[in-house]
């Protein structure tokens, strides 16, 4: 996702680079060289190697934030069984040991 769009931001400069004006040649050529460091050296290099570095410390969140922060559940891991099996589908047996 992040060279996707990173490759869409250097073609849209990389086109203002190409242009005849002095003063736009020079900005779009920071922003493009600004951008490729940003996604490539940055984000796909330097962040996963600092994360895997870290560990679980890397994901740490204050207790005070956590508790104003909502709780988001998007795959409904925290949903009662009754509320996320759908109508109409038959409960699954229990597995028996």
């Amino acid at each position: 996702m992040v060279a996707a769009a990173a490759l869409i931001m250097v073609a849209v400069f990389a086109g203002f680079v190409a242009t005849q004006d002095a003063i736009v040649k020079p900005i779009a050529f920071a922003l493009d060289f600004g951008v490729l460091v940003d996604a490539l050296l940055i984000r796909m290099t330097f962040v996963p190697a600092v994360l895997l570095w870290v560990g679980r410390r890397g994901w740490w969140l204050p207790r005070s934030l956590q508790k104003i922060l909502p709780n988001v559940d998007i795959e409904g891991r925290d949903l009662p069984k009754s509320a996320a099996q759908p109508r109409g589908t038959p409960a699954a047996a229990p597995q028996r040991d």
